[in-house]
């Protein structure tokens, strides 16, 4: 898939970080991407045919309360607050249309995931592709420091540069392939709008990969907190476009 380089700011770059490691924040209006720079192309079928996926960042965990990066599978539960926000996510969510639900292989997300696949009586699908990106020789360091350290590479690969790799974990080009992948056995599941439980850095990061019309000024302006969200239509053979960027969902 096209990987578009993306110029970023010194600002941008800080709010990607808070973007990942912060929780929920006040809420705020989702900007208006419409469909302009698209990359997607519309087909019929199910096989290569076009899909409205909603990534959902999971509500709030012990390890964003504890301020240390933890990307370790299974990783830890969410908060007594998460849960409460997990909860809220049934009615935030209530105006999509969901015919498959998926998670990471990690607790947050399939916890997060829960009160939702509930509600729509849908089969929660583990699919380790979403899972957080890991942070290699950064795991366990306070999240104040992952400018100098976690984030790094990620921010090397928004600009193009994919061969960067987090010390002990991925580089950008197998960080998209394994999300390429897991969005390819979805689609082969025959689901056209899918929701997907995932985390903060692989939601942001992948989504500003690949979308034709991504606006990294999104990060600053609307940062990926807690139960945020980001629709996108098209596939994974035709591209994407970002229809819809929700970083601060009203959940509490």
């Amino acid at each position: 898939m096209r990987i578009r380089s993306l110029r970023l700011s010194l600002a941008v770059m800080a709010a990607a970080t808070a973007a990942v490691t912060a929780t929920t924040g006040v809420a705020s209006a989702a900007p208006d991407f419409g469909s302009s720079g698209s990359s997607s192309g519309s087909s019929s079928g199910t096989s290569g045919g076009e899909m409205v996926i909603t990534l959902v960042r999971h509500a709030e965990s012990a390890g964003n309360v504890s301020g240390l990066i933890d990307t370790k599978v299974p990783g830890p539960d969410l908060t007594v607050r998460g849960r409460t926000q997990a909860d809220n996510l049934v009615t935030n969510l209530a105006d999509k249309k969901f015919d498959c639900a998926f998670a990471s292989n990690m607790v947050r997300t399939e916890q997060t995931a829960a009160p939702t696949v509930a509600k729509r009586k849908l089969d929660l699908n583990v699919q380790p592709g979403f899972r957080e990106i890991e942070a290699g020789q950064y795991e366990g360091t306070p999240e104040r420091e992952a400018m100098s350290g976690y984030l790094q590479a990620p921010i090397k690969w928004l600009s193009g540069d994919l061969a960067a790799r987090i010390p002990g974990s991925i580089d950008g080009n197998e960080f998209d392939a394994r999300v390429d992948q897991a969005l390819l056995a979805v689609q082969g599941r025959n689901c056209t709008s899918p929701v997907i439980f995932s985390h903060g850095g692989t939601i942001m990061f992948w989504s500003m990969m690949n979308a034709g019309n991504a606006d990294p000024s999104k990060l600053g302006a609307d940062p990926m907190r807690n139960g945020g969200r980001v629709v996108l239509k098209g596939s994974p053979q035709k591209g994407w476009t970002i229809i819809e960027w929700v970083g601060h969902p009203d959940i509490g």
